[in-house]
């Protein structure tokens, strides 16, 4: 497809859209100011790339995050200094969880730069590169564009986005955008899936003995599966066992989680017991693209040791401790496949560990009884007692559908969801290790545009939604039809639980949250809410049916009522975790 107007009237930022053209992406996100407006008009005027006006630089970053995540690339334009230094956060939110971004920043000109004049957006002291400094912390790749060699230093930052999985950034004086571009071969991405073959061999050969004689393997998979594009291939290992597998919050969705043999999510101690003694005592476990942070391991009281686990990283695999460099992730998984296989073949009875404990029929009694009770509490209770976190969520789950996108907020709307057991097909978008409150709902902007085949529901609560809500608007001037659950319980309920239960700055204003799409421009939005289980039960119900707009849903809770996973790891957690120094 042609992605450029004539070759001799090419300039440099035609080049730079024709990279993202020729990746996959067709938005580009940001927002217009006095150095960028000619650029700008170069981007409105290419074929492969819409421009999509955010109300802020942070949220164009969190929506070019979202968009990458769901799309495997994503980008921001924005102005320099105040406008880039506006989304310095959410491009860090994506070095740190993996995500390929581009910022492109667009700056004084270079006969500016030369004469060091004062001009607006700098400090005055004629140092435009202080900004482009700021950046390298948050970055895999950085390069100042100059005619001489702007097209390769392109090339250079994006092909190192792809390699890294991370953010790139470029500033571009605005004559440098402007000046001319030669035409180029098309960019050859890295591949990811390539091992060293002695490396291979070697990490091949210390799995085996590692496995031989395991009689407790278990699988826990995380984010970095699917940031390396690795889904497949840890499909492929979990169906050679059966083996029992859990995925962690970062994680979830990188696995079918209705097929067999998976346990649920493992969080420490916020897991639920049988998932956490299975992971737990795991021997060994595998661990499929894990990175242990505080919130995925309930405060690092995981008790396995990842010494001795068979531990799958990007690039690097390890067994029991030592490191095999240059076997990425895909390749470690489809090796182990091989040698699970091999284990199965050989043995003629099934590990302990994935001998079901209850025959069929006394679980799907059991599981009968337990909706039947579920159901009568519901009829009986339902239009009476106020709705709890525990109610809410367990709602969520039984409504969602296959091709439901799920973005999750730091807080209550995080830990309640996680636990849910989505459809085969549906996906989950969070933040558990940057934990930027507010990002959810332009990430849900970037997701939905990313793949508009697919419905964005949106769970947030009232003191995270305040930070960009306005992202909202644009949500609607692009005729998205999200389904949006608002948590109102009236302030940071998962801050008042850790400290200042009752403290000033755990309250948030309130706001008349049934007025606001409206009053943001949202086209006849669908605005519904909730105080009561039977409330929430048909809120939702008709919030599933209606798809052709966007849908807000206001359910009010407690101030201190929290998720259950949350609860457990309250009551479970020892005064120091095992992995805590």
């Amino acid at each position: 497809m042609t992605t450029r107007r004539a070759e001799t009237s090419a300039t440099v930022i035609d080049h730079v859209l024709d990279r993202l053209s020729a990746l996959g992406v067709r938005h580009l996100f940001g927002m217009p100011g006095d150095y960028n407006l000619e650029v700008l008009d170069r981007v409105v005027a290419h074929p492969g790339v819409e421009w999509v006006g955010t109300t802020n630089e942070l949220g164009a970053a969190y929506a070019a995050d979202g968009y990458g995540r769901v799309n495997g690339f994503g980008a921001l334009l924005t102005t320099f200094g105040v406008g880039e230094l506006n989304a310095i956060n959410g491009v860090a939110g994506s070095y740190a969880e993996r995500v390929p971004v581009l910022h492109i920043a667009i700056g004084p000109t270079t006969a500016t730069e030369r004469a060091g004049s004062a001009v607006h957006h700098t400090m005055g002291d004629g140092d435009l590169d202080r900004f482009a400094r700021a950046h390298r912390q948050v970055v895999c790749a950085d390069a100042v564009l100059r005619p001489e060699n702007a097209q390769a230093e392109v090339d250079r930052v994006v092909t190192a986005c792809l390699r890294e999985r991370r953010p790139g950034y470029l500033r571009v004086p605005r004559d440098v955008a402007l000046g001319p571009a030669s035409p180029l071969p098309p960019l050859e991405p890295p591949d990811l899936k390539v091992a060293d073959p002695d490396s291979l061999d070697a990490f091949r050969a210390a799995a085996r003995a590692r496995l031989a004689g395991a009689d407790e393997v278990a699988v826990l998979a995380d984010f970095l599966v699917d940031r390396f594009d690795a889904r497949s291939e840890l499909a492929a290992l979990l169906a050679s066992g059966p083996l029992p597998h859990a995925t962690t919050l970062a994680g979830k969705t990188v696995v079918d989680e209705h097929a067999p043999g998976f346990l649920g999510l493992y969080s420490g101690a916020m897991s639920k017991a049988d998932v956490r003694a299975a992971i737990d005592r795991a021997d060994p476990l595998i661990m499929a693209g894990v990175l242990l942070t505080d919130h995925i391991t309930g405060k690092f009281t995981h008790e396995f040791d990842p010494g001795e686990s068979i531990d799958l990283g990007p690039t690097t695999a390890r067994v029991n401790g030592v490191a095999f460099p240059g076997v990425p992730l895909a390749a470690a998984l489809t090796a182990l496949t091989e040698l699970i296989g091999e284990r199965r073949r050989a043995s003629a009875h099934p590990s302990a560990a994935t001998q079901p404990s209850e025959s069929p029929s006394t679980t799907n009694l059991l599981t009968t009884v337990k909706n039947s009770a579920t159901a009568l509490t519901r009829t009986l209770c339902g239009r009476w007692v106020p709705l709890t976190q525990s109610h809410l969520w367990k709602a969520v789950g039984e409504i969602l559908r296959v091709d439901h996108s799920v973005y999750a907020d730091s807080g209550t709307a995080l830990f309640g969801a996680a636990e849910q057991r989505f459809p085969s097909g549906a996906r989950f978008v969070s933040q558990p290790l940057w934990s930027s409150i507010g990002y959810s709902v332009p990430a849900l902007l970037g997701g939905q545009l990313a793949d508009p085949s697919r419905r964005g529901f949106l769970l947030i609560g009232d003191g995270a939604a305040q930070l960009t809500a306005p992202e909202l608007g644009v949500i609607g001037r692009h005729r998205l039809n999200p389904i949006v659950l608002l948590v109102n319980n009236r302030g940071y309920t998962v801050e008042r639980t850790t400290n200042g239960r009752r403290a000033v700055y755990n309250e948030v204003v309130r706001w008349r949250w049934s007025g606001m799409p409206s009053a943001l421009g949202v086209p006849d939005p669908l605005v519904l809410s909730a105080r009561t289980p039977a409330e929430v039960d048909k809120a939702l119900a008709r919030a599933a049916s209606t798809t052709d707009r966007l849908v807000l849903i206001e359910a009010f809770l407690l101030k201190d009522d929290v998720p259950p996973a949350f609860l457990r790891m309250i009551a479970n957690r020892p005064d120091k975790a095992k992995w805590v120094p």
